[in-house]
Protein backbone atom coordinates (compact mmCIF):
# COMPACT_ATOMS: atom_id res chain seq x y z
CA UNK A 1 0.00 0.00 0.00
CA UNK A 2 2.54 2.42 0.87
CA UNK A 3 4.91 1.89 -2.04
CA UNK A 4 1.70 2.37 -4.63
CA UNK A 5 0.05 4.36 -3.03
CA UNK A 6 0.72 6.40 0.16
CA UNK A 7 4.58 6.71 -1.04
CA UNK A 8 3.28 9.59 -3.93
CA UNK A 9 1.22 11.48 -1.41
CA UNK A 10 4.20 11.99 1.11
CA UNK A 11 6.00 12.69 -2.19
CA UNK A 12 3.70 15.22 -3.56
CA UNK A 13 2.75 17.11 -0.36
CA UNK A 14 5.98 17.06 1.30
CA UNK A 15 7.77 18.50 -2.01
CA UNK A 16 5.04 20.87 -2.19
CA UNK A 17 5.78 22.12 0.93
CA UNK A 18 9.25 21.99 1.06
CA UNK A 19 9.60 24.11 -2.37
CA UNK A 20 7.50 26.88 -0.81
CA UNK A 21 9.82 27.05 2.28
CA UNK A 22 13.07 27.32 0.19
CA UNK A 23 11.37 30.00 -2.10
CA UNK A 24 13.50 32.72 -0.63
CA UNK A 25 16.38 30.70 -0.72
CA UNK A 26 15.40 29.38 -4.38
CA UNK A 27 15.60 32.94 -5.80
CA UNK A 28 18.77 33.92 -4.31
CA UNK A 29 20.55 31.05 -5.72
CA UNK A 30 19.22 31.68 -9.00
CA UNK A 31 20.13 35.67 -8.75
CA UNK A 32 23.65 34.28 -8.19
CA UNK A 33 23.69 31.25 -10.73
CA UNK A 34 22.36 33.72 -13.01
CA UNK A 35 25.14 36.20 -13.05
CA UNK A 36 27.90 33.20 -12.47
CA UNK A 37 26.67 31.26 -15.68
CA UNK A 38 25.76 34.48 -18.36
CA UNK A 39 22.04 33.79 -17.60
CA UNK A 40 21.81 30.85 -17.39
CA UNK A 41 21.04 29.37 -13.39
CA UNK A 42 19.98 26.06 -14.82
CA UNK A 43 20.71 22.64 -16.01
CA UNK A 44 18.22 20.50 -17.84
CA UNK A 45 18.77 16.92 -18.71
CA UNK A 46 16.94 13.60 -20.28
CA UNK A 47 16.98 10.89 -17.78
CA UNK A 48 15.56 7.64 -17.69
CA UNK A 49 12.83 7.16 -15.17
CA UNK A 50 10.18 4.36 -13.73
CA UNK A 51 10.75 1.67 -16.65
CA UNK A 52 12.80 3.46 -18.07
CA UNK A 53 10.84 6.67 -19.26
CA UNK A 54 12.57 9.02 -20.15
CA UNK A 55 12.24 12.51 -18.16
CA UNK A 56 13.93 16.34 -18.10
CA UNK A 57 15.49 16.50 -14.76
CA UNK A 58 16.17 19.96 -13.41
CA UNK A 59 18.80 21.37 -11.35
CA UNK A 60 20.48 24.03 -10.79
CA UNK A 61 23.36 24.61 -12.85
CA UNK A 62 27.10 24.85 -11.13
CA UNK A 63 29.32 25.21 -13.86
CA UNK A 64 29.93 27.32 -16.82
CA UNK A 65 29.40 27.10 -20.38
CA UNK A 66 33.28 28.37 -21.56
CA UNK A 67 35.14 26.59 -23.99
CA UNK A 68 39.11 26.64 -25.33
CA UNK A 69 40.02 28.06 -28.47
CA UNK A 70 38.44 24.83 -30.79
CA UNK A 71 35.47 25.08 -29.31
CA UNK A 72 35.42 22.66 -26.90
CA UNK A 73 34.21 22.78 -23.30
CA UNK A 74 36.76 23.07 -20.63
CA UNK A 75 37.47 20.61 -17.87
CA UNK A 76 35.21 20.41 -15.24
CA UNK A 77 37.35 21.79 -12.62
CA UNK A 78 38.15 24.92 -14.74
CA UNK A 79 34.12 25.24 -15.31
CA UNK A 80 33.22 24.66 -11.93
CA UNK A 81 32.19 28.48 -10.53
CA UNK A 82 32.84 29.45 -7.16
CA UNK A 83 28.94 29.91 -6.60
CA UNK A 84 28.47 26.36 -8.26
CA UNK A 85 31.00 25.05 -6.11
CA UNK A 86 29.13 25.95 -2.69
CA UNK A 87 25.92 24.81 -3.88
CA UNK A 88 27.49 21.79 -4.56
CA UNK A 89 29.11 20.96 -1.64
CA UNK A 90 25.86 22.14 0.17
CA UNK A 91 23.78 19.73 -2.20
CA UNK A 92 21.29 22.50 -2.87
CA UNK A 93 21.86 22.20 -6.58
CA UNK A 94 19.21 19.40 -6.00
CA UNK A 95 16.09 21.93 -5.18
CA UNK A 96 14.83 22.37 -8.32
CA UNK A 97 14.37 18.67 -8.42
CA UNK A 98 11.62 19.29 -5.92
CA UNK A 99 9.41 20.31 -9.40
CA UNK A 100 10.18 16.87 -10.71
CA UNK A 101 8.86 15.24 -7.58
CA UNK A 102 5.58 17.28 -7.86
CA UNK A 103 4.99 16.76 -11.25
CA UNK A 104 6.01 12.95 -10.94
CA UNK A 105 8.63 12.21 -12.55
CA UNK A 106 10.54 11.51 -9.45
CA UNK A 107 10.42 10.43 -6.02
CA UNK A 108 11.87 12.15 -2.87
CA UNK A 109 13.61 8.97 -2.34
CA UNK A 110 14.60 6.64 -4.91
CA UNK A 111 17.46 4.91 -7.07
CA UNK A 112 19.09 8.80 -8.48
CA UNK A 113 18.00 8.56 -12.22
CA UNK A 114 21.36 8.19 -14.30
CA UNK A 115 21.87 8.89 -18.02
CA UNK A 116 20.51 8.25 -20.69
CA UNK A 117 23.00 6.87 -22.61
CA UNK A 118 23.54 3.81 -19.98
CA UNK A 119 20.07 2.37 -20.75
CA UNK A 120 21.43 -0.09 -23.50
CA UNK A 121 24.56 -0.93 -21.01
CA UNK A 122 22.76 -2.38 -18.10
CA UNK A 123 21.93 -6.13 -17.58
CA UNK A 124 18.96 -8.05 -16.14
CA UNK A 125 19.82 -7.15 -12.51
CA UNK A 126 21.14 -3.55 -13.09
CA UNK A 127 17.66 -2.53 -15.10
CA UNK A 128 15.99 -3.62 -12.19
CA UNK A 129 16.64 -0.28 -10.57
CA UNK A 130 14.16 1.52 -13.03
CA UNK A 131 11.46 -0.52 -11.36
CA UNK A 132 10.73 2.39 -9.06
CA UNK A 133 10.70 5.60 -9.67
CA UNK A 134 14.06 7.68 -9.44
CA UNK A 135 14.71 9.87 -6.39
CA UNK A 136 16.47 13.07 -4.93
CA UNK A 137 18.58 11.05 -3.00
CA UNK A 138 18.36 6.84 -2.59
CA UNK A 139 20.25 4.14 -0.56
CA UNK A 140 23.52 3.98 -2.83
CA UNK A 141 23.60 7.92 -1.87
CA UNK A 142 23.74 7.70 2.08
CA UNK A 143 26.45 4.29 1.43
CA UNK A 144 28.97 6.82 -0.40
CA UNK A 145 27.12 8.15 -2.97
CA UNK A 146 30.26 9.10 -5.99
CA UNK A 147 32.70 7.49 -3.38
CA UNK A 148 31.74 3.82 -4.47
CA UNK A 149 31.64 1.39 -7.50
CA UNK A 150 29.36 1.17 -10.02
CA UNK A 151 28.72 -2.42 -8.26
CA UNK A 152 28.12 -1.60 -5.24
CA UNK A 153 25.94 1.76 -6.53
CA UNK A 154 23.63 -0.80 -8.56
CA UNK A 155 23.72 -3.52 -5.82
CA UNK A 156 22.09 -0.88 -3.46
CA UNK A 157 19.45 0.44 -5.89
CA UNK A 158 18.33 -3.17 -6.36
CA UNK A 159 18.30 -3.62 -2.59
CA UNK A 160 16.30 -0.81 -1.82
CA UNK A 161 13.79 -1.49 -4.79
CA UNK A 162 13.09 -5.03 -3.27
CA UNK A 163 12.86 -3.12 0.41
CA UNK A 164 10.96 -0.01 -0.38
CA UNK A 165 8.97 0.80 2.87
CA UNK A 166 7.96 3.50 5.36
CA UNK A 167 11.10 3.00 7.75
CA UNK A 168 13.79 2.79 5.45
CA UNK A 169 12.35 5.80 3.14
CA UNK A 170 12.61 7.97 6.79
CA UNK A 171 15.98 6.58 7.24
CA UNK A 172 17.32 7.15 4.54
CA UNK A 173 16.08 11.06 4.89
CA UNK A 174 18.00 11.34 8.06
CA UNK A 175 21.07 9.86 6.95
CA UNK A 176 21.34 12.40 3.89
CA UNK A 177 20.44 14.98 6.20
CA UNK A 178 23.88 14.39 7.84
CA UNK A 179 25.82 13.04 4.79
CA UNK A 180 24.70 16.81 3.31
CA UNK A 181 25.93 18.50 6.61
CA UNK A 182 29.31 16.54 6.70
CA UNK A 183 29.45 16.78 2.86
CA UNK A 184 30.22 13.42 2.69
CA UNK A 185 30.32 11.24 -0.90
CA UNK A 186 30.17 14.83 -2.78
CA UNK A 187 32.81 13.50 -5.11
CA UNK A 188 35.23 10.47 -5.93
CA UNK A 189 38.51 9.37 -4.21
CA UNK A 190 40.02 10.94 -7.14
CA UNK A 191 38.58 14.66 -6.73
CA UNK A 192 36.18 14.38 -9.60
CA UNK A 193 32.96 13.13 -10.40
CA UNK A 194 32.33 9.49 -10.44
CA UNK A 195 33.85 8.12 -13.59
CA UNK A 196 31.22 7.16 -16.65
CA UNK A 197 29.27 3.79 -16.64
CA UNK A 198 30.98 1.22 -19.72
CA UNK A 199 28.72 -1.77 -18.88
CA UNK A 200 31.71 -4.01 -18.21
CA UNK A 201 29.49 -6.30 -16.22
Amino acid sequence: MYKHFFKRVIDFTASLIGFVLVLPLFILIVLFLTIANDGKPFFFQKRPGKNGKVFRIVKFKTMNDKKDKDGKLLSDEVRLTAVGKFVRKTSLDEIPQLLNVIIGDMSLIGPRPLLTDYLHLYNDFQNRRHEVKPGITGWAQVNGRNAISWDKKFEYDVWYVDNIGFLLDCKIILKTVQKVIQSEGINAQDGNTIEPFNGYN
